[in-house]
């Protein structure tokens, strides 16, 4: 059994796998708080950060945990 010191934690050997996105970029998104920003097409997703660029917001990252994007395409 391995030595733990007191600033370590035991892990979970169940932990869940980092969240990831399902959106990738050039796909047509709409955030669902602010349908005046318009059709906002993703620039990138890394996780759960991802920039999409709206066309009367400009550029807008969001938390996919937080705020689920409506597909559009």
């Amino acid at each position: 059994m391995p030595v733990m010191t007191s600033m370590q934690e035991p892990r979970s050997i169940m932990a869940p796998p980092p969240f990831r996105s399902f959106l990738v970029p050039g796909q047509l998104v709409r955030h669902p708080d602010h349908p005046e920003w318009g059709d906002g097409a993703v620039q990138s997703a890394i996780g759960a950060r991802v920039t999409v660029m709206f066309p009367h917001a400009g550029k807008v990252m969001v938390n996919a945990m937080v705020v689920q994007l409506t597909e559009l395409s």
